[in-house]
């Protein structure tokens, strides 16, 4: 009777498996896995042998799907995988000696310990792909945004020769890091990955004497929303140091950082209403420090709020899950309407996807006990989707 409750709970077990591995299989090769049966099927078998001999067939069956994806992944250095393959395949041996030498029991206790290594694996080589999907979709922003500069200087008679060398250069170069990893050729890569670092560095700097060189084309517009974006964050905090002090707490560094702010918010002003603009905008890069530390503080105390509606948010994953999906939904509806009358959304949707990606990930850490890192990508997540909403809104 033992053996028969058994089997049940194999079947069980094994169904979170097999479809796993198969799906992952899948991605990698068209042609079908045939599984290697090491024990024959018989007719006149105890319950025990059968037990014995379904689990060690089902072994065979993740030992190839392993076997195969191992041969076309590729995985971070720090990656577990290898362990857990070589758990798993020195447990596969042991329950077919086992097997073999009719001590059913022993083949099915080595054949579980198999099946949950080679779950591992199969798990390892899951998120090792979602990482760096979502390291490629980052990237992807990235030079888009750069593309985005690029345009924008270009449209104002600005130089922009040396920068699309660099952007060219760079996407050559982290492209080739690509190629490197899909060969397996993993010191190549490291290599290529230092260049295209190299390279991303002087991108960087081009793009910043780019960006101040538009600031001034357009100083009027930067003026006027640095005072605008100011004066709400000021109110904001404000509202929070009011809250603060009837609570006793310390808030000395934060009115000084408001102080600073406000005394540069009002020679700002003082000449934006004169209409000199242009020294509107050299007082403000003069003084980006101050406006640093300022906005560094507001950050925090939203980072802060944010985080206790992660956490909050956390304790129903579901809940939270479902909420989610529905704003993505509605989010994703609205985008392709502003799209239909002409708007451009590209920026929003990588944000959506983004997001997405940072949602996918968390809600993966979760499930497997790792809650501090699951908030983070879920705060990143929140972040993202505030930002598509909020141009969704001013696009409407």
């Amino acid at each position: 009777m033992k053996w028969v409750k058994a089997l049940v709970v194999l079947t069980v077990l094994v169904g979170s498996l097999i479809p796993a591995g198969m799906s992952l299989a899948a991605e990698n090769t068209s042609t079908q896995i045939e599984a290697y049966s090491p024990v024959s099927n018989t007719t006149n078998t105890t319950p025990e042998k059968e037990l014995a001999e379904r689990i060690i067939n089902i072994v065979e069956k993740l030992h190839n799907i392993t076997e195969r994806l191992l041969q076309n992944a590729t995985l971070p250095e720090n990656s577990s995988v290898m362990e857990h393959y070589s758990l798993a395949e020195e447990y596969r041996e042991r329950a077919e000696t086992a097997y073999q030498n009719g001590d059913y029991p022993m083949a099915v206790t080595e054949g579980l310990l198999a099946m949950h290594q080679y779950k591992e694996v199969l798990k390892s080589i899951k998120n090792a792909r979602e990482e760096v999907r979502v390291s490629m979709e980052r990237m992807r922003g990235y030079f888009e945004a750069a593309q985005r500069t690029i345009a924008a200087a270009e449209k104002a008679g600005l130089d922009t020769s040396k920068a699309k060398e660099l952007l060219n250069e760079t996407k050559e170069a982290y492209l080739q890091v690509v190629e490197d990893i899909k060969e397996k050729n993993i010191e190549k890569a490291k290599e290529d990955l230092e260049k295209a670092r190299e390279l991303k560095k002087e991108l960087d700097a081009e793009l910043r004497e780019l960006r101040k060189e538009l600031a001034y084309a357009h100083s009027d517009k930067i003026v006027n929303a640095f005072l605008a974006k100011g004066e709400k964050a000021m109110a904001f905090v404000e509202n929070v140091i009011s809250k603060a002090n009837e609570t006793d707490r310390n808030t000395t560094e934060l009115q000084e950082r408001l102080d600073a702010f406000r005394a540069l918010y009002d020679q700002v002003k003082e000449l934006a209403d004169q209409g000199n603009y242009t020294a509107a905008l050299t007082l403000i890069h003069e003084n980006r420090e101050t406006v640093r530390e300022f906005y560094k503080a507001v950050g925090f105390i939203l980072r802060e709020a944010r985080e206790r509606v992660v956490e909050e948010k956390m304790k129903d994953l579901k809940a939270f899950g479902q909420e989610v999906q529905e704003r993505i939904r509605k989010d994703s509806r609205a985008l392709e309407k502003l799209k239909r009358e002409g708007v451009d959304v590209k920026g929003a949707e990588l944000k959506l996807r983004t997001a997405i990606q940072e949602f996918k990930l968390g809600f993966e850490l979760a499930k497997r006990g790792r809650p501090k890192e699951a908030k983070a990508h879920f705060g990143i997540g929140l972040g993202l989707l505030q930002d598509v909403e909020k141009f969704i809104v001013a696009h409407s």
